[in-house]
């Protein structure tokens, strides 16, 4: 797997996590640069950490499901990428934005709970021998980026970006799933 598709599925896994940081920004009256900084720290950490977690973990079985890895990691984007899309589409509301107030413990909350999916790409990365350190570096610098940005879009145009911003990135994690199964089916020109 190339650069170029590592930093698709940064982008990709980084699309929860820009939604949520746009309702944060909804919530800023004044954009708050510390705050701004956290938010982004917070989501592109623990984006980054998840990977590295399940990397590891997928190390443990890899012996265990070598001949059909193709397929686990078709079927985890895919779901992965099919949920966010699902979401996208059934329109949530943002039950973040309704909380006016910034905590790192709230944020420690959102963060975990939009890289849980992450967690997930880390297991395939292991059984599709993906140099993990460069991996988790841009899906962090990019989430850590986007998330950034989605603040200060938040707080600028409200959020009326959020379900494009989730069905896009569902839409790359599912096509990202295609492919690595069309290329080790042999199915792919290239």
């Amino acid at each position: 797997m190339g650069i170029l598709e590592l930093c698709l599925i940064g982008v990709g896994l980084s699309m929860d996590a820009f939604a949520v940081s746009v309702c944060k920004g909804l919530e800023m009256p004044k954009i708050n640069k510390v705050q701004l900084f956290f938010i982004a720290l917070f989501f592109g950490g623990f984006q980054a950490l998840m990977p590295l977690i399940g990397y590891f973990l997928g190390k443990q079985f890899e012996q265990y499901i070598v001949s059909f890895d193709h397929w686990v990691a078709f079927a985890l984007l895919a779901f992965i990428g099919g949920k966010m899309i699902y979401e996208a589409i059934k329109g949530d509301d943002c039950e973040e934005c309704k909380e006016e107030r910034f905590s790192f413990k709230e944020l420690t909350m959102m963060a975990i709970a939009t890289s849980i999916d992450a967690l997930a790409v880390g297991i395939t990365f292991a059984f599709l021998k993906v140099s993990i350190w460069l991996s988790i570096l841009l899906i962090g610098s990019i989430t850590f980026v986007l998330s950034g940005t989605g603040v200060f879009i938040g707080h600028q145009f409200g959020a009326r970006y959020q379900s494009k911003a989730e069905l896009l990135g569902g839409v790359i994690l599912v096509l990202i799933g295609c492919k690595i199964l069309l290329e080790h089916l042999e199915l792919l020109p290239f």
